[in-house]
């Protein structure tokens, strides 16, 4: 079971920023950072990566990973540049959130943050990185410490996004690995709406839609008889989206 205490995952060292082409501009000038909310499921429940700060402002405490944007790269760059850098992920789902630009919301000056979010599965989840940051670690999102700037209200918002997403894309599917049992699948659709499914209706859905493949493999858990493993169908799913069929759970 998942308690309030998060999983260490790694163990940051300082490093300059200075590589990374990010802006120095005066006083009063408007800078922009991106920012990566990293979703996963850990024992059954929705996670979310954090890293704490090495420096000013708010030293100590924790924070999304992110930080500015580079003068010769792109938003998208940025970001990906910032997930590889903070976790050495390199292969996830990133889409665009939203852009967070209330005033005072960074004591540093006028900084606007267009935050993006993340979903890695499971098994592709341990971290290995390398930044300013002083500790990164995965945290339950039942259980979220006091965090750094606005970023409670980014996550909040992430994951009301993500929590629509289920029902018209494949974001559930990225949070799972290749090969799944149905009861993977229905646990990652609990954590992410965060309610208890009814089994037997969960399953019905799933085989009515045929968006999941059966193969010919099992995994044993315990004590308990192997379960059948399954695949997602990308091409299935595309038609009964094409066809405007939402997935609702």
């Amino acid at each position: 079971m998942t308690t309030g205490k998060p999983e260490r995952s790694a163990r940051l060292g300082s490093a300059a920023r200075a590589a990374r082409g990010a802006p120095h501009p005066g006083p009063g000038a408007l800078r922009v950072t991106t920012d990566v909310v990293m979703f996963t499921i850990r024992d059954g429940a929705l996670h979310v990566l954090l890293v704490r700060r090495a420096a000013p402002p708010f030293e100590g405490e924790w924070a999304i990973p992110g930080g500015f944007v580079g003068v010769a790269e792109s938003l998208d760059e940025a970001a990906l540049r910032e997930l590889r850098e903070e976790t050495g992920v390199t292969d996830v789902y990133l889409e665009q959130l939203y852009t967070f630009g209330a005033p005072g919301r960074d004591p540093r000056g006028r900084v606007v943050s267009v935050a993006y979010y993340a979903l890695i599965a499971a098994d592709e989840s341990p971290l290995v990185a390398g930044t300013d940051a002083a500790d990164a670690r995965w945290w339950p999102m039942h259980a979220l410490p006091t965090l750094a700037f606005d970023h409670r209200a980014i996550l909040d918002y992430a994951l009301e996004r993500l929590r629509n997403k289920l029902e018209y894309t494949t974001v559930g599917f990225q949070l799972l690995p290749e090969k799944f049992t149905l009861s993977e699948l229905q646990r990652v659709y609990e954590a992410i709406l965060g309610k208890t499914l009814d089994k037997r209706n969960f399953r019905r859905k799933v085989e009515l839609l045929g968006i999941v493949r059966p193969l010919r493999e099992y995994r044993r858990a315990g004590v308990s008889r192997p379960a059948q493993l399954f695949s997602f169908s990308a091409k299935r799913f595309e038609k009964l989206k094409d066809k405007g069929i939402l997935f609702p759970f």
